[in-house]
C-alpha cells in the first residue's frame, strides 16, 4: 500500500510541477502585456487571477490535497467499485479480476492524477484566451487521465488514411507500456481489424491487445470427429484435383472405420484399411483427426472451397480443435496450416478475425517451436495486407523477417530442402549424441536463428514439398505424377512468384535434390518473360552435396528391391538419366551467362540408410558442378547442411559467400 501510495504522489507531483512551470511561462509575458491600454493590463491581470483562482489550491496545498484525497477516499476502499468503473468506460465489457484493496488504491491515484489533469485543461483555456492560441478540441473534450490521452491519440492514429502513420502508430502502441489491464481490454475492443493484425505481427507485444477467443465447454472426441466428417463432405467434389477427392474419401472411410471399431463392430481388416489399422496410436481419435485435416488442408488451397469451409463453421471448428489438442503439435499446427491457406484469400479477412484468430496466432508467433511460431508467422503476414504486397502460398514460410520491421529488406536467400527433407528440419544444427548434450545455444533452424542475426537486412524463406524415398506407402493415386522434377519446379515456380522473389537480389541455398529443383526452376524462368527477373537477380548458389551427375542411391534402390521401390524423384537421380545430363549442361551455360557464383560442398563420409547400407549418397565427382568453389567436407549427406555451431568452418564460409554475393549486386 505504500508504495501505490508513493507512486501517486510522484506522479501527482510530477504533473504539478508541469502546472508551476506553466504558470511562470504565462507570467513571464505579464511586461509586455502591460505594455497596452489600461484596460488592456486590468484584463491580462484579470486572466492571470483566474489562473490562479483554478491553479492555486493545486500549486500551494498540492501535497496537503492528496494526503486529504488519500485519507478520505482511503475510508472507502472496502467498497464494491466495479461498478462505478464499468460505467466509466462503457465500452469495456471485462471486469478485472483484482482485490477490492487494490482497486480502491488504484482509484485513489486515479482520483488524484484525474483533478490535476482537469487543472492542466484550465490552464490551457485560460492562456488560450490570453495569446488566442488553437486549441485541440478532441483533447479539451477527453476526460480521461493523461496517459489515457496517449492511448487514445495513438487508436486515433491507427485508423490514418495514410499507411506510414498508421504503422507508426501500431509500432508505439506495441512498445512496452505500464497501462492497466481494462485500458488493454478496452483497446482490444476499440481498435480494428488492420490494428489488431499489426499488433499481432509486432514483437513482443502484450496479448492483452487481444480479445479472447469465445471459450467453449468441454467437447467429445466423438463430436469433433462427426462436425470434421460433416464439414468435409458438405465441400464440393467436382471438377477439384484428384487428390483433393482422394483425401476427402479417405478421411471420410477411415473415420467410419474408426467408429467402428470404437463401437466394437468388425471391418475389413484388408485393402485399404490396413495401413490405417498398423498406423493407429494409443490415441486413435487424434489419427482420424489427422486424416481429416489433411484433407480439410488439400480443400483450403482451393479458393472456391475456401468460401464454403467459412460459410459452413469451418473457422469455430477448428478454433474448438485447436483449444481441444493443446497437447498435440502437429494438429495444432496443421490448423494454423489450413487458417493460413484462408487467409490468401483477402476477403475472409474479416471473418478470420471476427472469430478470434488473430489473437491466437499472435500467441502462436511466441512459441518456442520454430515450426508452430512459422506456421503462425505465414498466416499473419497473409492477413497483413496494410504492409505485406506478397502472398506465402501453402509450402512457403517466411524464417525472417517475422515480425514487422523498419529495416528495408535489400535481398532474398531462399532455402530448398532435399530428398525426405523438411522447410525446418533440414536447416538445424548438428545435432549431438544425446538430448543431454545439446547446449543452450542449440539452433533448431540456423538460417532463422544466426543467419537472421548476422544478415537482418535479408528476407529469408524456406520451402517445402513432399518427396519419397519409395512409393510403397504412396497415399494418392495420382501422385507419381507430381513428383518429377519438371512439376515440382513449375509449381514451386508460382508460389514463389507470388512471394515476390525475383524483386530483389536472390541467394539459393540447396541440399541434395533441393539442387536439381533450384537447377530447374532457373531454367524455366529463363524462358518465361513474366519469371525472368528470379534469373536476372539471382546472385549466387549454394549446394550442398547436390548430385548434378547423378547418386549411387538410385543404384542401390533399383539392385535392392527388398528395401526400396523406386520412386520417381529417385530414378531421377540415375547416373545414366539422360533428363539429369541435359539439365546440368543447360544449367552451366545459363550460370556462365549470367554471371552467377557458385559454392558447392562435398560430403567425404558414408551415410548409413536403413541397417543393411552404408554409402556416399552423393560422390564428391558428382557435387562438383565444375563450377564456382568446391569444398569437400569430412561429414555425410544428411550432416552436410547442418553447422555444428555458429562459428564452424561450414556455416562461417556459407555466410561470407552469401555476403559477398550480394555486396557483388549492391555495389552495381
Amino acid at each position: 500500500m505504500a508504495y501505490v501510495c508513493e507512486e501517486a504522489v510522484e506522479r501527482t507531483l510530477s504533473l504539478q510541477r508541469s502546472v508551476v512551470l506553466m504558470a511562470r511561462w504565462i507570467c513571464c509575458f505579464r511586461g509586455l502585456a502591460m505594455t497596452g491600454s489600461a484596460a488592456k493590463g486590468f484584463s491580462t491581470w484579470r486572466h492571470l487571477r483566474k489562473i490562479g483562482k483554478y491553479a492555486g489550491p493545486v500549486i500551494v496545498g498540492g501535497c496537503i490535497y492528496i494526503t486529504y484525497e488519500i485519507l478520505a477516499l482511503g475510508e472507502n476502499a472496502t467498497l464494491d467499485t466495479q461498478a462505478v468503473e464499468q460505467e466509466k468506460l462503457k465500452s469495456y465489457i471485462y471486469v478485472p479480476n483484482i482485490s477490492l484493496e487494490q482497486q480502491g488504491l488504484e482509484r485513489i491515484a486515479s482520483k488524484a492524477r484525474k483533478e490535476l489533469h482537469r487543472a492542466v485543461k484550465r490552464l490551457l483555456q485560460v492562456a488560450a484566451e490570453i495569446f488566442s492560441w488553437p486549441l485541440d478540441e478532441h483533447y479539451m473534450r477527453l476526460d480521461v487521465e493523461d496517459h489515457e490521452s496517449g492511448l487514445w491519440l495513438l487508436l486515433k492514429q491507427t485508423k490514418s488514411t495514410i499507411k506510414a502513420v498508421r504503422a507508426q502508430a501500431v509500432q508505439e502502441l506495441a512498445k512496452k507500456h505500464h497501462w492497466h489491464d481494462y485500458q488493454y481490454r478496452t483497446l482490444a475492443q476499440a481498435c480494428d481489424q488492420k490494428t489488431s493484425i499489426g499488433l499481432a505481427r509486432s514483437k513482443d507485444v502484450d496479448l492483452r491487445f487481444f480479445l479472447r477467443a469465445p471459450s467453449s465447454k468441454v467437447i467429445e472426441n466423438s463430436c469433433i470427429e462427426d462436425e470434421l466428417r460433416y464439414l468435409l463432405a458438405s465441400l464440393p467434389q467436382s471438377e477439384v484435383d484428384q487428390c483433393v477427392q482422394y483425401f476427402t474419401s479417405l478421411a471420410l472411410r477411415e473415420s467410419a472405420q474408426s467408429l467402428s471399431v470404437q463401437r466394437g463392430g468388425l471391418w475389413c481388416f484388408g485393402g485399404n484399411g490396413l495401413p490405417y489399422a498398423q498406423s493407429l496410436s494409443s490415441v486413435p481419435c487424434e489419427k482420424v483427426e489427422s486424416f481429416c485435416l489433411r484433407a480439410l488442408a488439400k480443400h483450403s488451397k482451393v479458393p472456391s472451397h475456401c468460401d464454403k469451409i467459412v460459410l459452413n463453421g469451418g473457422l469455430q471448428l477448428l478454433q474448438k480443435m485447436y483449444q481441444l489438442r493443446q497437447d498435440s503439435q502437429t494438429i495444432q499446427r496443421n490448423i494454423i496450416r489450413t487458417i493460413g491457406n484462408l487467409a490468401l484469400n483477402e476477403h475472409l479477412h474479416s471473418a478470420i478475425a471476427q472469430s478470434g484468430w488473430i489473437g491466437i496466432l499472435a500467441e502462436a508467433m511466441k512459441s518456442p517451436h520454430v515450426i508452430q511460431a512459422s506456421h503462425a508467422a505465414r498466416a499473419l503476414a497473409n492477413l497483413d495486407r496494410d504492409t505485406v504486397v506478397e502472398k506465402y502460398e501453402d509450402g512457403v514460410y517466411i524464417l525472417h523477417p517475422q515480425y514487422r520491421t523498419s529495416q528495408p529488406i535489400k535481398a532474398d536467400v531462399l532455402f530448398i530442402h532435399g530428398l525426405l527433407g523438411a522447410a525446418f528440419k533440414t536447416w538445424r544444427q548438428k545435432d549431438n549424441s544425446g538430448v543431454a548434450d545439446k547446449d543452450a545455444n542449440y539452433t533448431e533452424c540456423w538460417p532463422k536463428t544466426w543467419l537472421a542475426a548476422d544478415c537482418p537486412s535479408l528476407r529469408i524463406l524456406s520451402v517445402e514439398y513432399d518427396t519419397h524415398l519409395s512409393d510403397w506407402r504412396s497415399k494418392c493415386p495420382v501422385e507419381n505424377e507430381r513428383k518429377s522434377l519438371a512439376y515440382r519446379g513449375r509449381e514451386l515456380l508460382t508460389k514463389l512468384k507470388a512471394a515476390g522473389v525475383g524483386d530483389r537480389p536472390v541467394v539459393w541455398v540447396a541440399h541434395s535434390m533441393g539442387g536439381l529443383l533450384v537447377k530447374k526452376m532457373l531454367l524455366d524462368a529463363s524462358e518465361d518473360p513474366e519469371m525472368r527477373s528470379m534469373v536476372q537477380n539471382t546472385q549466387g548458389i549454394v549446394f550442398y552435396s547436390v548430385p548434378h551427375y547423378g547418386s549411387r542411391l538410385a543404384e542401390y534402390s533399383v539392385s535392392a528391391r527388398f528395401l526400396l521401390f523406386p520412386s520417381v524423384e529417385v530414378k531421377e537421380l540415375s547416373k545414366d538419366s539422360p533428363a539429369l545430363r541435359e539439365l546440368n549442361n543447360n544449367f552451366t551455360e545459363l550460370v556462365r551467362e549470367q554471371e552467377v557464383d557458385i559454392l558447392s560442398f562435398g560430403e567425404m563420409s558414408p551415410t548409413n540408410i536403413g541397417s543393411m547400407i552404408k554409402l556416399h549418397v552423393v560422390p564428391l565427382n558428382s557435387a562438383d558442378l565444375g563450377i564456382g568453389d568446391f569444398i569437400p567436407l569430412d561429414v555425410n549427406h544428411l550432416n552436410i547442411c547442418k553447422p555444428g555451431s555458429r562459428d564452424s568452418f561450414l556455416y562461417q564460409r556459407s555466410l561470407k559467400f552469401i555476403k559477398d554475393a550480394l555486396a557483388k549486386e549492391l555495389k552495381r
